[in-house]
């Protein structure tokens, strides 16, 4: 087991798998942990990539006592491990709320990060903004944000439905709310801080290819939210996943791996 020292000698948990100074790191959504990666890394291994991935904090087997739980916070895990890890180039996948923290870590990482994949991602905005109509409502965020603290047992499960197309197998469902179950409630912090994400000018200040992946049945990110990336960031290819909602890793396996493992072949074999 490998753990990130930080802050107040909390740690961060994470998988290593393969060797070299190149790349491939995996950044889960809200509440979740690394092991919903476990169909990804697989086929990127495969290929001949090395595959790293974190749970966030207050996630899977990651601290929970940080001052600070938020996107720029985990952000800042990524790049304290891609630093760690002596990678000399990454392509960051960040899912749902990892979307918004894989777009302020690629910032950070400067030229180290040499491409994005955003899969159905909280990003640019989560929430509607001024001159922005995509996403959520504030009120909706803050009722989520509510359930959960007043039943989150109750909660997770239906979060945990929420995340795919239609009627999901039960199998599934389960396995989400696993995921969702060995998360602290502490992380509620990032969730509630994304009513003030707004990455509108963060995208377009990125210099990197960027991979959307748009679950079009998403009932949890609004579809139109990554579908918008391209509006604030000209190297944008958007790829639809007509048959899945907030999880195409699960729901299209084969799809979405083979277009993470191509972009990974754009994007760190020059």
């Amino acid at each position: 087991m490998s753990y990130l020292k930080r802050e107040n000698g909390n740690k961060i948990y994470y998988e290593d798998t393969g060797s070299g100074d190149t790349a491939v790191v995996l950044i889960h959504g809200w509440g979740a942990n690394l092991r919903a990666w476990d169909k990804t890394v697989p086929a990127l291994t495969e290929a001949g990539y090395r595959v790293v991935a974190l749970d966030h904090r207050a996630c899977g087997q990651s601290d929970a006592a940080f001052e600070e739980i938020s996107a720029a916070s985990i952000a800042s895990d990524v790049v304290a491990l891609t630093h760690y890890l002596g990678l000399k180039k990454v392509v960051l996948n960040g899912w749902s709320l990892g979307g918004a923290v894989a777009v302020i870590a690629a910032a950070e990482l400067k030229n180290v990060c040499t491409g994005l994949v955003l899969t159905c991602a909280a990003s640019p905005a989560f929430v509607k903004q001024d001159g922005y109509p995509h996403g959520g409502d504030m009120e909706d965020l803050e009722n989520i944000v509510g359930a959960l603290q007043a039943d989150r047992a109750s909660t997770l499960p239906n979060l945990a439905v929420g995340c795919f197309a239609e009627t999901p197998p039960q199998e599934q469902v389960e396995a989400m709310t696993e995921l969702f179950r060995q998360s602290d409630p502490a992380c509620n912090a990032s969730l509630i801080a994304l009513g003030e994400l707004d990455q509108r000018d963060a995208l377009g200040a990125l210099s990197q290819p960027i991979l959307v992946i748009v679950g079009a049945k998403d009932t949890l990110v609004d579809p139109n939210v990554p579908r918008s990336v391209q509006e604030f960031h000209a190297n944008t290819t958007t790829v639809e996943f007509e048959a899945s909602g907030h999880t195409p890793f699960w729901e299209e396996t084969n799809k979405y791996n083979a277009e993470i493992v191509g972009f990974a072949n754009a994007q760190l074999s020059a």
